[in-house]
């Protein structure tokens, strides 16, 4: 147990009941020791005075593990990314992530378009989001990963595969958790404000204050602006014939995809206090406006269609070490998220993408409608860890979660709401046990027990016009194991297996009352998944290495997969079918190189087979499908990134450094449909390859800070879903400033 004084020589330390050796070392001093016995609850004042040293040392390199340093060592499949240095860029946290191996994030367009996030084949739903270990389902797409600047996040932790039982999740594809900055000594602010291409807007402010007396508050705002207002290439609708020729490609502009949203995060509590830790009470309020340029495919264009979000979260958060015993910590939280959102498609002309338009028969340019849907989302969540000895440690979570929505139309004076509301709630409970009995090991095995309940309408009669209540409910039991092995100090072994369920989303069930339907009947999930991991890092004086590979097996059964459905009038949609068996083979690599502090370099390659694992066309055939074998569409399998920066340090004052930075992202081209049904050019996005630079200018030590950032500047054509064509060449300015300690 350590920590180190500030400029003034102030220190606190935290140490349980019981006798303990008090050390203090400074450099040029002599070393200071002194036996302490602590009583429970009792708080000792100890004021050292250190004699110089009389022997002349000679210059000691001091090492520490960070905190990110010791998840990397855990037995999990994890990778943990320190946020702090990316604070001056204007990149949001999803864009971080997009750097880790075995993750490529998935947009729609740009500022505030809708996000998948895939990890290791798995994409969407199988991978679960919390904050501080809270989990965010309901939260909202306006406090979603593409909306929430790199700022807010201390570091980020990425979990693959087998998921540790204290975040109670049902992911199947693995765990993102945000943490952010907690218990500042002192009143401290850090503020941002970036503008660039595309006419977006972005700032953020972040201040707040711990007393001596453990009273603390902290106050977190941001908000995006953007219109959207890039160029694209596509097809273009002809209204004196009403075709679209495929072949005749046009440069267009978006011209209806403004995007803005607003979040303010408050909290108050206690902190270091005898009966708690931690104990936080919190409120967020978000809102965000959304036009809707297209519809799953580039060719379909809106010119009126928009989407609204509102969101009030108020939150409590409970932390206590050694709560009455020695070794027995818990954690309680528990939210509720009250969340509006409204579709409105009630324009009364086509668009296409000239910005040209004509008078519909009936208003509605996907379907006509302004629903107004209520969502009330409950969530708590309770883990125990229990440290008997040094060596065992044992873990019990729980996680509930409750969800109801109800609809109703506002097309007219007479508003009517839904007779049925849609309705889940969810358990997971989660035990385990990690044996560690020393430093160079350690295993962990658990157990985790599923439930679910839905109700909801479903459609009585082929004309779909009465509804009936209709219920389910599904529970399932998973377990698995996870260890890590350091062979020598320096090269560490990870190997863990889970048998995973991941229950339906409410969107998967519900859809979005817009463009996505949902199915009650769709099936969990459930999956054998296989994770082996072998790293090594070194410091050799001034270079540091670091190399890492993995493989994945993923053995999956009724995989859940979104899907495309053709819509009247030559419209589309989209909804969510359970896919039988798939199979995900692959591997992904890691390689860092630092040289003192001025230069890192580093760089990822990840590469999925996803493959359809259904051999026959029915359950009661013989006859082969088509596809099995064939790689799941709209994948990517694939993908690589890699990173240069160097430092300038002291450059024009000393306190100052210059910063630049360069990236690169790579991703081989891909089937938009099941490769086995041929491979035109039209169906496949291409071979993507783009290119970031970032420069900043740090003054006084980080107080000041100023970045520019050209993004894309080759100006490469870049797809996502379905060939979305996402933003070309842009620049980015930004300005920071904190302070406090």
């Amino acid at each position: 147990m350590g920590t180190q004084s500030d400029e003034k020589g102030n220190y606190f330390l935290r140490v349980t009941p019981g006798k303990h050796t008090l050390c203090v070392r400074v450099l040029g001093y002599e070393d200071f020791e002194q036996v302490v016995d602590i009583s429970p609850n009792e708080r000792l004042v100890i004021d050292i005075q250190l004699a110089q040293s009389d022997v002349q040392l000679q210059n000691v390199d001091v090492v520490a593990k960070s905190l990110v340093q010791q998840v990397n060592e855990t037995a999990y499949n994890v990778v943990a990314v320190d946020a702090k240095a990316l604070r001056n860029s204007t990149l949001e946290l999803a864009h971080v992530l997009d750097r880790i191996s075995g993750i490529k994030i998935k947009e729609t367009g740009g500022v505030g378009s809708d996000m998948q996030l895939m990890m290791d084949g798995f994409s969407g739903k199988h991978i679960k989001v919390f904050v501080d270990g809270v989990p965010q389902e309901g939260v909202g797409s306006s406090f979603g990963l593409n909306n929430i600047p790199v700022n807010y996040a201390e570091r980020i932790e990425v979990y693959k595969g087998v998921v540790p039982v204290g975040f109670g999740t049902d992911a199947i594809g693995g765990v993102i958790n945000i943490i952010t900055k907690k218990n500042q000594n002192k009143w401290f602010l850090d503020a941002s404000y970036s503008y660039g291409s595309f006419n977006t807007h972005k700032s953020y402010v972040n201040f707040g204050q711990t007393f001596k007396n453990g009273l603390t508050y902290e106050i977190n705002a941001f908000q995006n602006y953007s219109d959207n207002s890039y160029y694209v290439d596509t097809p273009v609708k002809d209204f004196e014939t009403g075709a679209i020729d495929k072949s005749q490609i046009e440069h267009v502009k978006r011209f209806h995809d403004n995007y803005h949203n607003e979040v303010v995060i408050g909290k108050v509590g206690v902190v270091d206090k005898t009966w708690a830790d931690r104990l936080m009470f919190g409120f967020t309020y978000s809102t965000m406006h959304k036009d809707i340029q297209t519809g799953v495919r580039q060719e379909v264009v809106f010119g009126g269609k928009y989407r609204t979000s509102h969101s009030v979260m108020p939150s409590v958060e409970y932390r206590k070490r050694d709560l009455f015993t020695e070794g027995l910590d818990v954690t309680l939280t528990v939210n509720y998220n009250k969340n509006i959102t409204e579709n409105v498609d009630t324009a009364t002309y086509e668009y296409n993408w000239r910005g040209e338009k004509r008078e519909l028969r009936s208003p509605g340019e996907q379907s006509y409608q302004h629903t107004r849907s209520n969502n009330n989302n409950w969530n708590g969540t309770f883990t125990a860890n229990y440290r008997l000895g040094e060596a065992h440690t044992f873990t019990l979570n729980h996680v509930i979660n409750a969800f109801e929505r109800s609809n109703q139309t506002l097309l007219n004076s007479n508003t009517s709401g839904d007779a049925i509301s849609k309705e889940t709630r969810k358990n997971i409970t989660g035990l385990s046990y990690r044996l560690m009995p020393v430093e160079s090991w350690n295993f962990s095995v658990f157990g985790k027990y599923y439930d679910q309940f839905i109700a909801g309408p479903i459609a009585s009669t082929s004309a779909q016009d009465e509804y009936i209540r209709t219920t389910n409910s599904v529970s399932s039991l998973g377990y698995g194991a996870a260890g890590t092995y350091f062979i020598l100090t320096n090269i560490q072994a990870k190997l863990s297996y889970e048998k995973a369920y991941r229950l339906p989303t409410n969107e998967e069930m519900f859809g979005d009352e817009d463009l996505e339907t949902g199915d009650l009947s769709i099936k969990p999930e459930n999956s054998d998944n296989l994770n082996l991991n072998l790293s090594y890092n070194e410091t050799f004086g001034k270079h540091f290495v670091f190399l890492e590979g993995g493989l994945v097996y993923r053995n999956t059964k009724d995989y859940i997969q979104r899907k495309l459905v053709d819509l009247s009038g030559g419209k589309s949609g989209a909804t969510y079918e359970n896919h039988g068996r798939v199979l995900t083979k692959g591997c992904n690599i890691s390689a860092r190189y630092g040289f003192g502090k001025w230069v890192t370099l580093g760089g990822t390659l990840t590469q999925m087979n996803v493959r359809d694992n259904v051999k026959t066309v029915g359950s009661e055939t013989q006859q082969e499908s088509l596809t099995y074998g064939a790689r799941m569409p709209n994948i990517p399998y694939r993908f690589a990134n890699a990173d240069a920066t160097f430092y300038w340090r002291n450059l024009g004052k000393k306190g100052n450094v210059l910063t630049v930075s360069y990236n690169n992202f790579y991703m081989h081209s891909f089937p938009l449909y099941s490769e086995a049904f041929g491979s035109k050019s039209d169906f496949v996005v291409p071979t993507q390859f783009s290119h970031d630079i970032t420069f900043s200018y740090g003054i006084k030590n980080g107080r000041y800070n100023l970045a520019f950032e050209c993004r894309n500047f080759t100006d490469e054509k870049l797809y996502d879903n379905f060939s979305l064509q996402k933003a070309g060449r842009a620049f980015y300015g930004k300005i920071r400033v904190y302070l406090g300690n």
